[in-house]
């Protein structure tokens, strides 16, 4: 019994080592010993290789079954007057300008059935296809059974993810988040100047390092002579939460929501205690004002951390830009616009907060191949003379997807647990009364209420 002791405590010391020795320090000095680098290419060898498996697996077997697309239905560009403005000219008899014509009813019907059978909005919020399968259980369509050394590689890979990443990932970021709480309040009982500023953000950087290792995160930054800058304001795209571990990874931001309790809570206050982190009772979430004048205050201090902001409001599922809610744009000061790109062929990033909670979400991250993602920052932007805060959410919106390669959608987020807003079918018949009155069709305007 004794000698089983013995063994254990070796063993624990050795994991101990690893972790602070190859993993942990180098990480708060931002530091790498190029082990993850090379875990990727093999990882990436492995996967092409597992692809080539498959391809010749159909052939073979033709029960295999293929994956579907993204999306069954094949949208038509441009506008609503383009559109039916073709489907006028395909039909003899048809006014081809202004006025009413019969066949205009055929456009809505198409748009109605393709709403009904793949929405552009529903499809937004579930994980996104791949094109073929990377080795993680919940992705697979039984493809492990297609031959013996498949099999052999995806049991290995199970083993390789649940005993020994997964608890090296959880031991550094239970490291992480302590380190993190300890730190930033010891740094609160400093009183305030600019050694406190520079010990909170040092705190902060090698925390959210530590935590960002935990998740075998590569991350590429591009572009960093655009990094924010203090007295701005970060939006960017949003996927999950780890974007802000992404983002804190090679920046420090002033961050902004809603008041939690337990763990979160508890992280919240600490990091308020060292940095002036802007956090809002539930209450205070509703009232427009009192959100952008609190916003407005620390975006005014010129030596205050940039607010990092999702316009979004929600998580989209790493394929689209939604609608950035024009509450963020009406504070005031330069926006420094961030793409967010995540890699799926190593693990699904999207969180769907409809299907799992946070812990659930946070262990299947844990257990994937590792987070491999491109970050690009934009040159800042401002708003231009005359441009209201709604046209200038949709220009940085615009350039963010154009950046990261995503689909720049018009659609609310909300809609994942709203109804559609009144204005926004008004907005439709408005622009289907200009077209008959042969006027052209103005912008939309955006709700009155929205943040």
């Amino acid at each position: 019994m004794e000698d089983l002791w013995g063994v254990a405590v070796v063993l624990f010391q050795v994991w101990i080592s690893v972790v602070l020795g190859l993993i942990m320090l180098p990480a708060m000095f931002g530091l790498s010993l190029g082990v993850t680098g090379v875990y990727i290419q093999i990882l990436v060898q492995i996967l092409e290789w597992a692809t080539l498996r498959i391809q010749r697996g159909r052939k073979e077997q033709p029960s295999v079954p293929v994956p579907l697309p993204n999306g069954i239905i094949a949208r038509e560009g441009g506008s609503m007057e383009e559109q039916m403005g073709e489907l006028r000219r395909s039909r003899p008899g048809s006014p081809a300008g202004a006025g009413f014509a019969l066949s205009d009813a055929f456009y809505f019907y198409k748009k109605g059935m393709e709403s009904i059978v793949d929405d552009q909005v529903t499809q937004r919020f579930s994980s996104e296809e791949l094109a073929s399968w990377n080795l993680l259980t919940r992705t697979n369509l039984n493809f492990r059974y297609i031959s013996l050394r498949l099999t052999v590689i995806w049991g290995l890979g199970v083993f390789v993810r649940y005993c020994l990443l997964f608890p090296l990932r959880i031991t550094l970021a239970i490291i992480g988040l302590t380190w993190l709480v300890i730190g930033t309040s010891l740094v609160g009982f400093l009183p305030d100047s600019s050694a406190k500023n520079w010990l909170s953000e040092l705190v902060h950087l090698m925390c959210w390092r530590i935590c960002a290792r935990g998740l075998s995160a590569t991350v590429h930054y591009h572009n960093k002579e655009n990094r924010p800058r203090k007295g701005g304001i970060c939006v960017a795209n949003h996927t999950t939460p780890i974007d802000v571990v992404i983002l804190a990874n090679d920046g420090c931001y002033a961050m902004v929501g809603q008041v939690h309790g337990g763990l979160m809570g508890v992280i919240q206050r600490s990091m308020s205690r060292s940095c002036p982190h802007v956090w809002f009772e539930r209450s205070e979430m509703r009232d427009r004002h009192a959100v952008t004048s609190r916003l407005s205050a620390h975006v005014a201090a010129k030596n205050k951390l940039p607010i990092l902001i999702f316009p979004e409001g929600t998580c989209v599922n790493n394929t689209s830009v939604m609608m950035f809610k024009k509450g963020s744009f009406e504070i005031g000061g330069t926006i420094y616009p961030v793409a967010i790109k995540y890699d799926p062929r190593f693990g699904d990033a999207f969180w769907n907060s409809a299907k799992y909670n946070m812990v659930s979400y946070l262990l299947r991250m844990m257990s994937s191949w590792a987070i491999v993602v491109n970050v690009w920052y934009l040159p800042p932007m401002t708003r231009q003379d005359g441009e209201d805060a709604a046209h200038f959410a949709n220009r940085v919106k615009s350039a963010i997807a154009h950046q990261g390669g995503l689909l720049d959608l018009a659609w609310d987020g909300g809609l994942k647990r709203d109804k559609v807003k009144d204005w926004m079918k008004e907005e439709q018949q408005k622009n289907y009364s200009r077209m008959i009155l042969g006027r052209e069709p103005s912008p939309p305007p955006r709700d009155s209420e929205e943040e």
